[in-house]
């Protein structure tokens, strides 16, 4: 194992989020290893952290000012022995190669534990969104989709939103697919309702993160009603992660972005809610904006001497981080469980550095890994993809129970991997696992290739 991590060290130096993933599912699947010795031999672990392929393109595209600009574009084709590339797109400054990959490749795993046919995938640009005129996000989206059209298909590699790729983007990018492949098919998914899209994509990610936190908190015969929790983020996946709490009786008192956060002790109800839906997603401010509606909350500004997260240091019963990578440090970990927190169930990708999950761990908090319980949203996609092929779309009230189920089964699969493995309650090693022999046995059966 330590040969192993030490290559990808090499093979990758300063793809520290791409190492900071495999890591953690190398160290994780070790017991699977020991069980199956042929695994070793035929190189398992070096064929699934290497991407099968990877897309890197230069996006120029002109201002309103008539300025011409220049940003890369990346897609990463991780693994596809269980169905076509899956994943989304991100447009954010702080895309590279080593955040791609590490998305990527938790993508793979991720998908394997829907249950549905996708294989792992994802991409995006260094573009930033903000502060952009619609058309100049058209036109940047356009040039993007120039290059990527040609490396992606409904059978072959299927994308979706991220950060900084929401409802607008998808348009634009499907309009232009459109027309130069001269083909309307379910190329993307997060499409709008009116062209392809599926009832309940847009709130998947937060619904099926708070399903996954139900099924944790079920095993010990309590639920989320009444519950405190703190949220990380405001958008798309923040925005349905509050209301399906609140939904079921739990009161959000925080939500943040990148310019700091705000602490609201009466609670997020369902009115200041749609007020962050219009200020995030319409007039696309900043959440600082809130307290001028609700005096009552107090707003913090990012501090970047401290060596912690403020919002994560508040009385509370369950966290939902739903921003980033990496948002949750060992101190912010202390300072959660120090706080009464019992549950962390993740809705952005790897937000919880290494130190902070063994600590959560080790303190028998009910943990929940990204790569299970944020998958409600690809999962979605996958139903989305299943309804384009069908030429059909089903009502809220199916998908809606579809994506419960699945939330379901995924909470169960972790949970038995886990105890086969004599590592009951652990849902990190759960997930891996059970991805990983999915994936793994998968392309043994299909040869080395």
């Amino acid at each position: 194992m330590t040969e192993i991590l030490q290559l990808i060290k090499e093979r990758d130096p300063g793809e520290k989020e791409f190492f900071q993933a495999v890591q953690e599912v190398v160290e994780t699947v070790q017991p699977v290893l020991d069980r199956n010795p042929e695994y070793r031999k035929l190189a398992v672990l070096q064929r699934i952290t290497e991407p099968e392929r990877v897309i890197l393109f230069r996006v120029p595209w002109q201002d309103d000012q008539g300025q011409v600009h220049v940003n890369r574009g990346f897609r990463i084709q991780m693994n596809s022995a269980i169905g076509p590339y899956k994943g989304g797109l991100r447009f954010h400054p702080s895309v590279n190669l080593s955040i791609l990959k590490f998305l990527a490749f938790e993508q793979v795993f991720k998908n394997a534990l829907t249950t549905l046919p996708m294989g792992g995938g994802k991409g995006g640009s260094d573009f930033d969104p903000k502060g952009k005129s619609d058309n100049e996000v058209m036109k940047f989206c356009q040039s993007f989709m120039t290059e990527l059209y040609r490396h992606i298909g409904p059978d072959t590699d299927v994308p979706a939103g991220d950060i900084g790729v929401g409802a607008r983007e998808i348009g634009y990018l499907f309009g232009i697919y459109k027309r130069l492949s001269n083909k309307f098919g379910g190329i993307l998914t997060g499409k709008g309702l009116g062209w392809g899209g599926s009832l309940i994509r847009p709130e998947a990610t937060g619904y099926g993160n708070v399903y996954f936190a139900a099924e944790m908190l079920a095993t010990i015969n309590d639920s989320l009603e009444d519950k405190t929790c703190l949220v990380s983020g405001s958008g798309n996946v923040a925005q349905f992660t509050i209301e399906k709490i609140t939904q079921l009786g739990g009161k959000v008192v925080t939500a943040s972005d990148s310019t700091g956060y705000i602490f609201d002790e009466e609670g997020i109800d369902k009115d200041k809610l749609d007020y962050i839906k219009r200020l995030k997603n319409i007039k696309r401010g900043r959440i600082k904006e809130y307290i001028d509606k609700y005096s009552q909350a107090v707003y913090t500004e990012v501090d970047t001497s401290l060596d912690y997260n403020p919002l994560w240091n508040h009385r509370a019963d369950c966290a939902f981080p739903s921003a980033t990578q990496n948002e949750i440090n060992e101190k912010d970990a202390y300072n959660l469980i120090n706080n009464g927190i019992k549950v962390v169930s993740e809705g952005a990708n790897m937000p919880s550095v290494p130190e902070a999950v063994n600590l959560f761990i080790d303190k028998k908090i009910l943990y929940a890994p990204g790569k299970a319980s944020n998958a409600g949203g690809v999962a979605v996609s996958g139903l989305e993809m299943s309804q384009n092929s069908m030429r059909l779309g089903w009502p809220r009230e199916e998908v809606d129970t579809r994506l419960k189920n699945i939330m379901k089964s995924i909470h169960k699969t972790c949970l038995d991997a886990g105890t086969e493995y004599g590592m009951q309650g652990n849902y990190v090693a759960g997930a891996n696992i059970a991805g990983f022999l999915k994936v793994v046995n998968a392309m043994l059966d299909q040869g080395l290739v």
